[in-house]
């Protein structure tokens, strides 16, 4: 074991002392609507519910994105270790939801604790893992150091860490190696994020390539599909999905650039965060044009230009129908969101520059010809217009995206359900 530096020491110091500021966040946190009041407890390490029979294996993800990506890697777990249930913990309200829908019987989630001792030891005392893994960058010291000292076999999978948070860990080099040596495992979700926790960890770290490759196409509800494709009829549209504010402007601007020469256009604004519905509409008022909101339960009618779709886990609705999709977080440093969803369900895909969450399979999409490089509204608009235009080509990247996608899954999850064995294998039967 790494000897813990003097600051990770501070940082539990600081933290045990820290209750009363602990318990006032939280209850700022419910106030804003931010915490489930039926469920506060489970984020002081209070179980709402019993802990199963037998094996636990525990899974950690921060929000939607790591929860909804380690669901192939469940059904597999589900398959390889029947025996065991699988305990998943996430931190937003939003992820909760969606666990509720999408786990499969066997698995079940709880909110995970707030970092602090007390929290943490009551969580880890209540539930006693028999194994742990952590997605993506969800690293808490308290968490993880308290798993650590009881024992817990850890893997850090999909492992992802923007140049920004990794120059600033290489600052504090010593706690980044502590940190990270309570992993068995380290899994890169590519080879740059693999290069960066081999840094700090200062042990090998292999990439398999990233877990969301093994993703199952996004559900639709059939009858709201049903109901979707009849309002939009035969207009031709496109869907801008997990915008940003400021990529928002560059959208409208290229629907008005295309609306020139496409006077019924519809283009749908899915915005990463749906509760900012409110300010998109303003966006699009303020230029001129008419929208309607899919959280006030409208379709979109033949007057409006935009549709601004504001609601949580209908993605898959809207790849379905339309045909071509820019995915947001690119035009600005956000580095990207996950072109697979579109990719699984037939859309050729646009996005900007700023990708760097996930520049490996993007660089290997663009390869296949499965998607386009755009950097502001001008090129948006170009390429939108030269995808609408002409369906053969159109139809040509959204196939080479998706046999791209459909190809890479199954390996991704193979080699790395291979690869955490050395965990796995610690787990009693």
């Amino acid at each position: 074991m790494t000897p813990e530096p003097f600051s990770l020491r501070a940082y539990r110091a600081a933290t045990s002392l820290m209750r009363p500021v602990a318990d006032a966040i939280l209850d700022r946190r419910l106030k804003a609507g931010k915490e489930d009041p039926d469920r506060i407890g489970e984020r002081r390490g209070v179980p709402g519910r019993p802990r199963p029979d037998g094996p636990l294996l525990w899974i950690h993800g921060a929000s939607v994105g790591e929860s909804l990506s380690v669901l192939p890697l469940i059904e597999r777990l589900r398959v390889l270790r029947p025996e065991a249930g699988i305990l998943v913990t996430t931190g937003t309200v939003t992820s909760a939801r969606l666990m509720a829908e999408r786990l499969p019987p066997g698995a079940f989630h709880q909110y995970a604790p707030i970092d602090h001792p007390a929290f943490v030891g009551a969580f880890l005392d209540a539930w006693r893992p028999d194994a742990g893994l952590f997605v993506e960058s969800e690293l808490w010291p308290g968490l993880i150091g308290a798993a650590q000292a009881r024992q817990v076999p850890l893997a850090l999978v999909n492992g992802r860490m923007s140049p920004g948070a990794f120059h600033a860990w290489r600052k504090r080099p010593a706690v980044a190696r502590a940190l990270l040596s309570a992993f068995d495992v380290i899994l890169g979700q590519d080879r740059a994020n693999a290069s960066r926790f081999a840094e700090l960890s200062g042990r090998e770290v292999r990439s398999f390539g990233n877990l969301k490759q093994a993703a199952p196409p996004l559900p639709a509800d059939a009858s709201k599909l049903h109901k979707l494709t009849e309002a939009v009829g035969g207009r031709p549209c496109w869907l801008a999905a997990s915008t940003h504010p400021g990529e928002e402007e560059e959208v409208i601007d290229a629907h008005k650039r295309l609306s020139a020469t496409m006077p019924d256009l519809l283009t749908i604004i899915a915005p990463r965060h749906p509760e900012r519905g409110g300010s998109v509409d303003a966006l699009v008022r303020g230029a001129g044009l008419s929208a309607s909101r899919r959280s006030r339960s409208d379709l979109p009618g033949p007057e409006d230009a935009i549709y601004i779709a504001d609601t949580l886990g209908e993605l898959g609705l809207f790849y379905r129908i339309c045909n071509v999709a820019f995915i947001g977080g690119s035009l600005i440093a956000v580095g990207g969101h996950n072109p697979l969803e579109p990719a699984r369900l037939g859309c050729a895909i646009l996005t900007g520059p700023k990708i760097f969450n996930f520049e490996e399979t993007y660089a290997a999409m663009r390869g296949a010809g499965g998607s386009a490089l755009v950097r502001n509204a001008r090129d948006l608009s170009a390429s939108l217009a030269r995808l609408m235009n002409d369906p053969m080509t159109q139809n040509q990247m959204a196939q080479a995206a998706q046999e791209w996608s459909d190809g890479a899954a199954s390996a991704v999850l193979d080699d790395i359900t291979g690869a955490l064995a050395p965990v796995l294998d610690r787990v009693p039967c």
